[in-house]
């Protein structure tokens, strides 16, 4: 832990509460933007309480919301930039495929998000990649622009780049208390500190710190199992480090959606994961799992039976993250209705890692007063009734 005695500085340009990848990469903008920027971080890094930690996320430029479709670009470009400036690969290119019932509406906005007309149909995916099977009826589109983010590596490599931009990142210092007003003060287990602009971007421990402002935002923090599986026969299933990622669309036995990823975290194991999960306190995140029957493992299992029969039913190794989620599944990002020198960004609801160099960016821009770079009214906090008067 870091000594619990106020350090030497204690006034800063900006706050920023979490260093996930979100918060590490508002820090990275304002850090290059010149402004004396403080991130916090109430464990010690690295570590896999939150929703940063893991090796692999997928990024896709197919999206079925314009809003976000429009923002990839963007992505693509800043997470290219940091590759640049650190000399380290964060990305590999495998492709995604979207599989799902043929004129689904997210499935055909995915479609024309990426201006392809190429459908595949269940003979001609078996006969291009041949460990998935699709059900007679059901489709595929291509979005060979998308892959795998090397999540651990980018998570280290942004919080170099801050700290060489003459960021000051503390961990292990946990937010005690937060103080409103022109300049804001922050208590935490080891010192006080002083900025005119604060940015909460502490994931699933968002809602208790902005409760202290009176605010109460609609934040579901889940608990999912994060699921690996295993070849039948190894090398037989086509599935390696080369094979695309997945996502599916508007399947009934499956209404929140399921991923993939390729076996690039544990060799000959595919990670094939629920995007939905059981509701949970952060704090008892890490306690054991309740030995109570799970009906994510029920679904996969079944999945796996039917689109990738190469693949073992039982999940090999089976890990956990957190989502925190809004009732939208849209972020938050956002000035506090009543503090405008308090942003808050948060609710990222489990798609939001492959857009951090963005959200860091309007998080900035945000707090510095400045015109956002992309549309905001679908992240505005007033878009939920009754958020403001929390004790």
């Amino acid at each position: 832990m870091a000594a619990p005695s106020q350090p030497q500085k204690s006034t800063y340009d900006v706050i920023v509460i979490g260093a996930g990848i979100q918060g590490s990469f508002t820090a990275y903008h304002l850090a290059q933007r010149h402004k004396d920027t403080l991130l916090l971080e109430q464990f010690l890094l690295p570590h896999s309480r939150g929703s940063s930690h893991g090796q692999s996320r997928i990024i896709r430029s197919a999206y079925p919301q314009e809003y976000y479709s429009r923002m990839m670009p963007d992505s693509f470009r800043l997470w290219q930039q940091l590759e640049a400036e650190t000399g380290t690969t964060l990305y590999r290119q495998t492709g995604l495929l979207l599989l799902g019932p043929p004129g689904e509406p997210e499935l055909e906005a995915c479609r024309r998000s990426l201006g392809v007309d190429e459908v595949l149909d269940a003979a001609a995916l078996a006969q291009r990649f041949p460990g998935f099977q699709l059900p007679a009826g059901q489709v595929a589109v291509l979005d060979s622009t998308a892959g795998v983010l090397f999540a651990d590596r980018a998570l280290r490599a942004v919080q170099e780049v801050f700290r060489r931009h003459g960021g000051t990142l503390r961990d292990g210092e946990k937010v005690l208390r937060i103080e409103p007003g022109a300049t804001v003060t922050v208590t935490t287990t080891a010192g006080v500190y002083k900025a005119p602009r604060l940015i909460i971007t502490a994931g699933a421990w968002t809602g208790a710190f902005v409760e202290q402002l009176g605010l109460r935002l609609p934040l579901q923090p889940l608990r999912i199992d994060v699921c690996y599986w295993k070849e039948k026969q190894p090398g037989s299933a086509g599935l390696g480090s080369v094979t695309p990622c997945f996502l599916t669309l508007g399947l009934s036995q499956a209404p929140h959606g399921i991923y993939g990823l390729p076996s690039i975290e544990y060799p000959g194991l595919m990670k094939v994961c629920h995007h939905h999960g059981s509701p949970t306190d952060p704090e008892k995140r890490d306690q054991a799992p309740s030995t109570a029957p799970r009906p994510d493992i029920t679904i996969l299992s079944s999945f796996i039976s039917s689109y990738l029969p190469g693949l073992e039913t039982q999940p090999a190794v089976m890990e956990t993250c957190l989502y925190t989620n809004t009732p939208d599944e849209d972020f938050i990002l956002d000035r506090h209705p009543k503090f405008s020198n308090i942003v808050i960004g948060a609710g990222f609801s489990g798609h939001g890692f492959k857009l951090a160099p963005v959200v860091g960016k309007l998080l900035c821009e945000l707090s510095l007063g400045e015109e956002p770079s992309h549309n905001m009214a679908h992240f505005a906090i007033t878009r939920f009734p009754g958020v403001l008067g929390a004790a």
